[in-house]
């Protein structure tokens, strides 16, 4: 039976990245000793966080930064999940086979073992995030990966788009819906237009969070990763990374500009209260939304 958990203290790690791979991941090394030092008992990690955000070129010699799951990462970073007795949530480029690859999300048990992962299902294709040039979309379906610390919705960035996303995830059961994220502002958009994405990005996943009465976590990347064909002037990332309680509201954020490790505790019990009193799950109409499988209604 899974062990019943009213409050889980989380971090979130936002940092940016280079092109130095062990430099990415030494600084990732001490920000997981960081939280876990004060206390994380889930610590979550950003979208493909071992590495600059690639998929602003389409580069054939970019599909060697994947890795097999299980594999160093998953190896690296149990090791250090079982040395502080905490629950990481990483952001792999899986290679599952030759020219097969997947955007993959895994969680790591505080034993070091691998708990389950998640590979992304919605996947973009937009100037400077040219992602289905690399990833193939997921096949693991919606399904909650049960840790220590509860059941967890993991979702990837462009999923939080898709309210069935999210809604498949709480009627699994999760506890919380979680979104590694690597999201910013291609360097033409204009400020009004830079302003309206990053407001629909922060108001898309506080719905989320009120239409599933779950805690809503989003980790984004932060500042500035050039594109090096040439074609754009890179990408801003805006940070901003997020917790948002069972009703939307924003329980903790971190700055749109700056590496951070935040922290904040989360009241899984108030779900049901929250639920109690927002019975959408109640009122849902099974009976009549059979087209939603349907690409188009005619």
């Amino acid at each position: 039976m899974q062990q019943i958990i009213d409050k889980v203290k989380v971090g979130l790690i936002q940092q940016s990245n280079s092109e130095n791979f062990l430099a990415n991941r030494d600084k990732l090394i001490v920000n997981i000793r960081d939280c876990a030092g004060k206390g994380a008992q889930l610590i979550v990690l950003q979208e493909l966080h071992n590495s600059l955000y690639f998929c602003q070129t389409e580069n054939t010699d970019n599909f060697s930064l994947a890795e097999t799951i299980p594999g160093p990462s998953t190896e690296m970073f149990g090791t250090l999940a079982r040395e502080l007795g905490t629950v990481i949530v990483l952001s792999l480029f899986e290679k599952r086979a030759k020219g097969l690859y997947h955007n993959t999300a895994v969680v790591i048990e505080k034993d070091g073992t691998i708990a389950g992962k998640y590979r992304k299902m919605h996947i973009p294709d937009d100037p400077a995030y040219y992602e289905k040039f690399y990833f193939t979309p997921g096949d693991l379906g919606f399904t909650p990966i049960k840790t220590s610390v509860g059941m967890l919705g993991v979702l990837i960035c462009w999923d939080q788009w898709y309210p069935e996303a999210a809604r498949l995830m709480t009627l699994a059961g999760a506890d919380m819906l979680i979104y590694p994220t690597a999201i910013g502002w291609e360097s033409s958009d204009t400020k009004a237009e830079q302003e309206r994405q990053y407001n629909a990005w922060l108001l898309v996943q506080r719905a989320n969070a009120i239409n599933n009465g779950l805690p809503v976590i989003a980790v984004n990347r932060v500042g500035d990763e050039r594109d090096t064909s040439g074609q754009t002037g890179g990408i801003r990332f805006w940070g901003s990374s997020f917790v948002a309680g069972q009703q939307g509201e924003i329980i903790a954020q971190a700055s749109s500009d700056k590496e951070e490790n935040i922290f904040v505790e989360i009241d899984i019990k108030r779900t049901e209260e929250v639920r109690r009193w927002w019975p959408f799950l109640r009122d849902r109409r099974i009976d009549s939304y059979k087209d939603l499988t349907k690409r188009f209604i005619d």
